[in-house]
């Protein structure tokens, strides 16, 4: 994602998106450990992805980033 489309999001879909980015993260690293990645910069593209996220949340004067995230991931569990 570039940060024109991320600065377009509004802050509940820049949770979303951060979730949804951190697991894309967590799948690739747990690939890159079982098996052979075919393009091994997926892991550096998501990571970047991520942080993009957070710096536009924390310029936006987001706080609790971390706990809002945990609110969403147990609400989503619910489901």
């Amino acid at each position: 994602m570039t940060m024109e489309e991320i600065r377009a999001l509004k802050n509940d879909e820049l949770h979303n998106e951060l979730e949804r980015c951190r697991r894309h993260s967590f799948e690739i690293r747990s690939q890159a450990v079982s098996e052979k990645l075919e393009d091994p910069t997926r892991l550096l593209k998501a990571r970047r992805d991520v942080a993009r996220l957070l710096t536009v949340l924390r310029e936006r004067g987001e706080k609790n980033i971390e706990q809002t995230q945990a609110h969403l991931t147990a609400q989503a569990s619910r489901k």
